[in-house]
């Protein structure tokens, strides 16, 4: 059953890129990607109360291939293969060749798939590769000379800091003898932790560069170019490329058990979530705007997940499923707007509402949801990962929900005023508002029913108290206000925040800041944590 989720999306890529009929290649995409959906909703169930393990070809122990689907495992393929049927409706009656597109988009999904899936670390090493090249093929897929100079600097980047992974991994074999992950974990459970820190940290550098912890958060959203690559491929570089990094994060905390780097982390996600905000508040590109969030709200998740109370990581994790769904919301319906104003400057946009009041209104839900508006997703999530934590962890989400809530003021003014002359707005095809809506309706319904969606994807039972979340209301409310005038009197207009938004890294800087967060966390959590 798990090798199906593996090998159907390149069968179906292949099929789709000899298919001759681009009419057929539309409905088939969409068919075969809803069946994926619900057979991995059906994976979601099996995986609530056991494991599922698949042996690949004739080996029965863990010198094979070995395919293991968990409860988390199983929540993130049944996010891939949401997201990736959104994305085929989205591009239903899109112009561009669908044969080789969805050939490279299904390839994509199978990595991702596999990535969730598999339990050999070296396999992890070729699907992260494959979906890089992956990715850069489809960021350049429009051959703009922009997009083909830093789809270039973004593959070198990722060549140099998947390097440290296959070290990690071949000092990994040479402690253990072994490359399955459940066989590493119990071996590592007896080796001192000092024998267990340098492979660690290799490890964890490359996967700190693929979640765009600091000091990478100031160029990747530029060099994954977001601004100028296709909508749908943005959408699931934000909403889903990520979470891949995210998941594999989690894994590895478990297999290295031993090694404390909780301290760590709590400083780098409050840095990168307090950095990301601002570089957000700072652009004025649409794309760049959601673009940098996804840095903020990753901050975010990792200090939920390292925190070191339940409920905190618990909203750590809900809080991935909230990303997703209100990132390839607006992503998404963005794409519309910056497509029928032709523009995606900010403050040139104006009267969406207006002019098309459902795009309008999928975006404005997956606002509220990034903003942690009560009733949608985003609050609950932020709601359990600000759960009973220090004082100083409670101030830095809050000050990180303030930054988002800022530029989303800034982001929401295209909502009002009056939409330019009706020659200057074209119409989206009506095909792209279904997944908007839905996926709008989702951060909404993800809000209202939070705790029961947490249960059944988790297995958590959880309890909102109405006093704490009233409060957080509360707290909510007054950032608006602050945001409101933040917004009014320190950002708009401000030209140093312009200059500070512009800030990116060359390869050389990329390479010197990736060896920088090695040393820093060799060093920190080695001898000082």
């Amino acid at each position: 059953m798990l090798t199906f989720f593996v090998i159907t999306p390149i069968i179906i890529a292949t099929f789709l890129f000899i298919a001759s009929s681009n009419k057929a290649v539309r409905v088939l995409s969409i068919v075969f990607q809803s069946a994926l959906f619900a057979a991995s909703a059906y994976l979601v169930l099996q995986t609530r109360e056991t494991e599922i393990v698949t042996f690949v070809g004739t080996y029965d122990d863990v010198l094979g291939i070995i395919l293991r689907a968990n409860t988390l495992s199983a929540v993130f393929v049944m996010l891939t293969t949401l997201i990736f049927l959104a994305v085929a409706v989205y591009t239903f009656n899109d112009a561009r060749d669908k044969r080789s597109f969805w050939f490279l988009l299904f390839l994509m999904e199978s990595s991702f798939i596999g990535l969730f899936l598999t339990g050999d670390l070296f396999n992890i090493f070729v699907l992260i590769e494959v979906s890089t090249l992956v990715i850069v093929i489809l960021t350049m897929y429009d051959r703009q000379r922009r997009n083909m100079f830093y789809g270039k600097v973004f593959l070198m980047a990722n060549i140099v800091a998947v390097q440290f992974y296959l070290l990690g991994l071949g000092y990994i074999y040479r402690l253990t003898g072994a490359l399955d992950m459940v066989r590493v974990a119990e071996l590592l459970a007896d080796i001192p932790p000092e024998s267990q820190l340098l492979p660690y940290v290799l490890i964890m550098t490359t996967l700190a560069f693929k979640c765009t912890l600091i000091p990478f958060f100031s160029w990747t959203p530029k060099v994954r170019l977001y601004p100028g690559s296709p909508t749908a491929v943005a959408a699931i570089l934000s909403g889903l490329q990520i979470k891949s990094a995210l998941y594999l994060f989690l894994r590895f905390q478990d297999i290295f058990g031993a090694i404390s780097s909780a301290e760590f982390f709590l400083i780098v996600g409050i840095i990168t979530g307090l950095f990301g905000a601002v570089m957000a508040i700072s652009q004025t590109d649409v794309k760049l705007i959601l673009a940098y969030h996804t840095v903020s709200q990753i901050g975010l998740i990792i200090i939920g997940v390292s925190a070191g109370h339940l409920y905190s990581h618990i909203g750590g994790l809900y809080h991935i499923i909230s990303h997703a769904m209100f990132k390839t919301t607006l992503f998404l319906s963005t794409g519309i707007i910056c497509q029928s104003y032709g523009t995606s400057d900010v403050y040139k946009i104006r009267g969406v509402m207006r002019s098309m009041p459902l795009a309008g209104a999928a975006t404005g839900m997956a606002v509220l949801g990034i903003a942690g508006a009560p009733f949608f997703i985003g609050s609950i999530s932020k709601y359990f990962i600000a759960y009973d934590v220090p004082l100083y962890l409670n101030a830095a989400t809050i000050a990180i929900s303030l930054g988002t809530i800022v530029s989303f003021i800034k982001f929401s003014s295209m909502f009002m005023g009056k939409p330019e002359a009706k020659g200057g707005i074209s119409k989206a095809p009506r095909s792209r508002s279904i997944p908007v809506v839905a996926l709008g309706a989702a951060c909404l319904l993800g809000g209202i029913f939070g705790t029961q969606i947490i249960y059944f994807l988790f297995r958590y039972e959880v309890q909102v108290v109405f006093t704490s979340y009233v409060q957080k209301s509360l707290i909510f409310a007054g950032s608006c206000i602050a945001g409101y005038f933040i917004y009014k009197h320190l950002v708009k207009g401000n030209g140093w925040l312009v200059k500070f938004g512009a800030m990116k890294f060359g390869f050389k800087t990329i390479c010197a800041s990736i060896g920088a967060f090695f040393a820093a966390m060799l060093l920190l959590v080695g001898y000082v944590f």
